[in-house]
């Protein structure tokens, strides 16, 4: 028997008419946790809704067999597209488990854990930051206060469970929400050991993920990822990396490798020594990576290659210099242009991410950016477009928030947000009547669920978005194959060579 049941609901799942598409990646960030718990001489029974097999995913029948008979703790893992229907599927399950411990995880929830406790009383405490300490000392502090049979809430145990110790959690404290000390960063990243590979059968996975890095320095106004991390990247040591892509080869015997992480280029130096370690190994593997048009120069992508890199991505945003300069980029149009250049005669794959829909962005602008897309397409550049998507944690939602009015249009989901639910067709997306209630909560809750909302859909969206179309970035049937290898949204690396 386990203490504990960790489930993962990070998914990306794409529904059209006629088939539903579904990326399947290895749940790094729940692994970590379980293997945090398991060393601490707890078991884990660990599930992944990536690979539960349901003619519909999004029922409250396939959640609540998904999550049937857990342990007395539920510890759930989402990102910000499917925070909504996690919330309410907990809702459900509830109901049906009046004694089990809830905790919210992950990166959906970042920046509205208090709006989420306020509005879901179902939900007993929401992870904050980095994890690994966090859910030991949680799933210790529950453990010592939980009396068996007794109903968990919180307000009906007369202050036997005392969460205020357990820093980098937000929780329930009878009727009041509070919010603990923020747990301290985890600098040296070699300390952790590997995630819990053993808990998951790695075959079933599209490609074997790993990160080099945790946290980003730069100041990007649209970027989630970042603010998570507080703008302080903390580095792995190139035999720490290394050594987990040798365990991971000996295990699966794959030899394609994503690495996941934003701040993988942080310096020359940094790529040169992995990319040495990885040659003077006895690894003969393929890998792709993120890069940052600033910091990769010409030896750095010629040691990449020799080292296996098959594929690097890099976020160009936009292609006008003053929209550029509005989101705190860094760099120019011009220098992504030649970056660009230079990395389609090196690397066999290059892709290239550009965000639209900005509220400051005028048509001139979006032009630019238009023109830049062409140019990039042209070269060789695989181009991935992604309608801006306002979360609640970034910078650029938090300056807009007072002045700008959200508006809910359906219709058309920036590619973060699509949940699994809708139905792409005809370049929009339709909304069947079994899910409709899913997003009749969003639309009710735009301080909780921003980025699923718009800024100007009639003037500033749609103009943009049937440009796109025009030029054959979006597919004038059915949005964007979301999945495919011709037209592709920006998302995690594609496992394919």
């Amino acid at each position: 028997m386990a203490d504990v049941t960790l489930a993962n609901l990070n998914m990306l799942c794409v529904r059209y008419l006629d088939r539903t598409e579904r990326e399947i990646h290895l749940p790094l960030g729940p692994l970590y946790l379980a293997k945090s718990l398991e060393d601490a001489d707890y078991q884990v029974d660990f599930r992944d809704y990536q690979l539960y097999e349901r003619a519909d995913l999004f029922t409250a029948d396939a959640i609540g067999d998904f999550l049937k008979d857990p342990e007395d703790i539920l510890l759930v893992s989402c990102m910000a597209n499917l925070l909504p229907f996690t919330v309410l599927a907990l809702r459900r399950f509830r109901l049906d488990h009046p004694d089990v411990f809830i905790a919210l995880g992950g990166v959906g929830a970042f920046g509205v854990e208090e709006q989420i406790l306020q509005m879901c009383p179902w939900i007993d405490a929401i992870g904050v930051g980095e994890g690994e300490r966090t859910v030991v000392e949680l799933v210790r502090t529950v453990k010592k206060g939980k009396l068996k049979g007794t109903p968990i809430k919180l307000s009906q145990l007369n202050g036997r469970l005392d969460l205020s110790g357990v820093k980098g959690i937000v929780w329930r404290d009878n009727d009041r929400v509070v919010r603990n000390p923020q747990r301290e960063r985890i600098q040296d990243l070699d300390q952790i050991p590997f995630p819990a590979h053993h808990l998951v059968d790695l075959s079933k996975y599209a490609g074997i993920n790993v990160i080099s890095s945790r946290g980003c320095p730069f100041m990007c106004s649209f970027c989630s990822v970042a603010p998570i991390w507080g703008r302080k990247p903390f580095t792995r040591s190139p035999e720490n990396v290394l050594a987990e892509m040798q365990h991971l080869y000996e295990q699966t015997g794959s030899d394609l490798f994503l690495f996941q992480d934003e701040y993988f280029v942080s310096s020359p130096e940094r790529v040169q020594s992995l990319c040495e370690a990885i040659e003077a190994s006895d690894l003969r593997v393929r890998w792709k990576a993120f890069g940052r048009v600033d910091l990769t120069d010409i030896p750095t992508m010629e040691s990449m290659t020799r080292a296996g890199c098959v594929e690097i991505r890099y976020g160009i945003e936009s292609g006008s210099e003053r929209t550029l300069a509005r989101v705190t980029k860094g760099f120019n149009p011009q220098k992504a242009f030649e970056v660009l250049s230079d990395a389609v005669g090196i690397f066999p794959g290059v892709d290239a991410f550009y965000m639209w829909g900005f509220p400051f962005e005028t048509l001139d602008d979006f032009n630019e950016t238009l023109l830049h897309m062409i140019g990039s397409r042209t070269m060789g550049v695989r181009i991935l477009p992604s309608l801006l998507s306002l979360l609640p944690q970034t910078t650029l939602y938090r300056e807009l928030a007072d002045s700008t009015r959200l508006e809910f249009f359906p219709e058309l989901f920036p590619e973060y947000m699509l949940t699994g639910h809708e139905i792409c067709a005809d370049g929009r997306i339709e909304i069947s009547s079994e899910h409709r209630h899913i997003y009749d909560f969003i639309s009710s809750h735009p301080d909780v669920f921003p980025g699923f909302f718009h800024i100007d859909v009639e003037s500033n969206v749609m103009p943009k978005y049937r440009l796109l179309q025009k030029f054959g970035f979006y597919t004038q049937e059915g949005r964007t194959e979301m999945l495919g290898s011709e037209v592709e949204c920006c998302g995690a690396h594609s496992s394919a060579p």
